[in-house]
């Protein structure tokens, strides 16, 4: 009876332990791949890390306090949530602005497999990727992400050599003017402010058209000719989502 107790309670200890050392390493994992999300994000707030890791605020916090005490120097943006101090990180591998956005554009097709795990990887990946750009190339990946949509993913003949440099007009805020073929056949000059980028078939371009003032969808293919300008414009405060609101 005293034997078999005493076996009992080495299991019960030894159980306790591995639960112990369990807990610790995955506490390491989450430590880790908070440190990642703050790198990838120039600010992030605690209910989104509670959400994405699947613990409370409270374990949250009690993280984030300890990777202070690791010497990570995270600031807190009053209202807004946690930030690494600028420049903490030197980058091991620099990535040009327009292969950051070619791989945020990968990432959009990637998320519309159908294969859980894939994207689950895929997406971490990016992450990784994410949180070593530096802060500026970072907001515009960001933006890029927010601004491109697909509602359909089609193999389809490559059709146009302009969306690279769309993509970095519309995260410099940079005008395009461009010669643009109608449905009709007929050409404009157009002057335009790029807003964001879909793929429903064929690829568009959403941009305020100065000629015709008014947000038009313009098909890439049909661009004959074009140029990124120096000359910026004004943000348009507008969601991708807010715009389909609004105008659809």
């Amino acid at each position: 009876m005293y034997i078999a107790s005493k076996e009992q309670e080495r299991l019960q200890t030894s159980d306790n332990q591995k639960k112990m050392e369990y807990n610790e390493v995955n506490r390491l994992s989450r430590l880790t791949a908070i440190l990642t999300q703050f790198q990838a994000k120039r600010v992030v707030t605690a209910s989104e890390l509670s959400q994405k890791f699947q613990v409370s605020k409270r374990t949250i916090y009690r993280d984030i306090k300890a990777l202070e005490k690791a010497g990570v120097p995270i600031l807190t943006e009053e209202g807004k949530g946690y930030t690494l101090m600028e420049g903490y990180r030197i980058p091991p591998v620099m990535f040009t602005e327009k292969q950051a956005n070619a791989l945020i554009l990968a990432e959009q097709l990637v998320l519309k497999n159908k294969d859980a795990s894939f994207v689950k990887d895929y997406s971490e990946a990016i992450d990784k990727i994410k949180s070593i750009l530096r802060y500026n190339l970072k907001d515009k990946a960001n933006l890029l992400a927010n601004r491109t949509q697909f509602n359909e993913v089609l193999e389809q003949e490559r059709n146009s050599n302009n969306l690279s440099d769309l993509q970095n007009a519309l995260t410099n805020y940079n005008l395009v003017r461009m010669q643009y073929i109608n449905k009709e056949g007929g050409t404009t000059n157009r002057l335009i402010e790029p807003f964001a980028i879909v793929n429903s078939e064929n690829w568009y371009l959403i941009a305020w058209c100065r000629l015709r003032k008014e947000f038009r969808f313009f098909r890439l293919d049909r661009i004959q000719k074009m140029e990124v300008l120096s000359e910026n414009f004004k943000p348009h405060n507008l969601t991708l989502q807010e715009y389909f609101d609004q105008y659809h």
